[in-house]
């Protein structure tokens, strides 16, 4: 069975089709698995010492939290990525950009998931503030993390541009 030139080169095109939607498959679980790992960790300790929530409310926030980081997740790699090339080499801009791609995207969220697991008033407003100040010096040190997990995915560490805009 001969291939002619078109078959040949749609079964290319496919392969190469095939390719990309893998990648985004593997940036969307690696941006999902960093999120979920790292702002699990950090929320229990906002939550519970800082915003003063029972461990039931912290709970019930981690897993809306949980639930809402997967949808999330490469929305906010995309963002990150997009601000971050707007960063220098030097720390003092990888941290400035850094924190201001988390604190931008992220506050809004977690002050949601806080206020409909339980967060009232002052707690309410301790624990978003706790948030932005933890997300502003976390900032850098989750991008660190999530370009490391990425590495462990075998994807590109982003911040050239967004990566799903590569292929």
């Amino acid at each position: 069975m001969a291939l002619s030139w078109q078959s040949l080169i749609d079964r290319i095109t496919n392969l190469a089709k095939n390719q990309r939607q893998k990648k985004r498959g593997t940036e969307f679980l690696a941006d999902t698995v960093a999120l979920i790992l790292f702002f699990t960790t950090t929320g229990i300790i906002n939550e519970r010492m800082i915003a003063g929530m029972s461990w039931d409310q912290v709970l019930h926030a981690r897993l809306i939290g949980a639930a809402l980081m997967i949808p999330v997740a490469r929305p906010y790699g995309i963002w990150r990525d997009w601000l971050m090339q707007r960063a220098n080499p030097s720390r003092g801009s990888q941290l400035l950009w850094d924190s201001m791609a988390l604190v931008s995207f992220q506050v809004p969220i977690y002050a949601a998931i806080i206020a409909f697991s339980g967060a009232t008033g002052g707690g309410l407003v301790r624990g978003t503030l706790g948030a932005a100040l933890m997300m502003l010096f976390l900032g850098r040190p989750y991008g660190a993390f999530l370009n490391w997990v990425r590495k462990l995915f075998g994807l590109p560490p982003g911040g050239d541009k967004p990566m799903s805009l590569d292929s």
